[in-house]
């Protein structure tokens, strides 16, 4: 169950983000809680002691205070800061820092790139598609779930929650 749940719903879920932020800019809420639901499951079923759950349970809510103060502030998508704290209840304060970090490098890269984008117009073949005018319009935002998933994948398989699928 533990290996499931680490190398094929956690990797699933997040690219699942990525691409629904893309194409819809929306992280849906139905992604998130499966994500809590089956970190539940992993919990549960893998033996975990209650210090570490209380450990993940506690990046995983820190991270939700944080993201939904930037929320309300208008700085990030409701779904992205859902997506952040869902992610850090996977990979606890060990890694957090680690998260946020390359979070945010990556966030800023695909900033970047899309305001670059913006500045040309679209090619005509991606006119058809209603996804692309919409990431091409100025005024929409950008679409972090993207970093924020890639960010998940990339921090992953330092954290300890994944010694259980990969052991040493």
């Amino acid at each position: 169950m533990a290996t499931l749940a680490l190398l094929v719903v956690f990797p699933f879920l997040m690219a699942y983000a990525a691409a629904s932020d893309l194409l819809t800019m929306t992280i849906p809420n139905r992604l998130c809680a499966a994500l809590v639901v089956t970190f539940a499951g992993l919990a549960a079923g893998s033996g975990l002691g209650w210090p570490e759950v209380a450990s993940h349970l506690g990046a995983g809510g820190v991270t939700l205070l944080a993201t939904f103060a930037l929320f309300a502030f208008g700085l990030i998508g409701g779904g992205d800061a859902k997506l952040a704290a869902a992610t850090a209840l996977w990979l606890g304060f060990d890694h957090l820092a680690d998260y946020l970090l390359v979070a945010s490098a990556a966030g800023g890269v695909l900033t970047l790139g899309l305001l670059r984008l913006r500045t040309h117009p679209l090619p005509g073949f991606a006119s058809a598609w209603p996804w692309a005018l919409h990431l091409h319009d100025r005024r929409t935002g950008v679409p972090y779930g993207i970093a924020l998933a890639a960010a998940a994948l990339v921090v992953c398989p330092a954290a300890s929650l994944w010694r259980l699928a990969l052991p040493a």
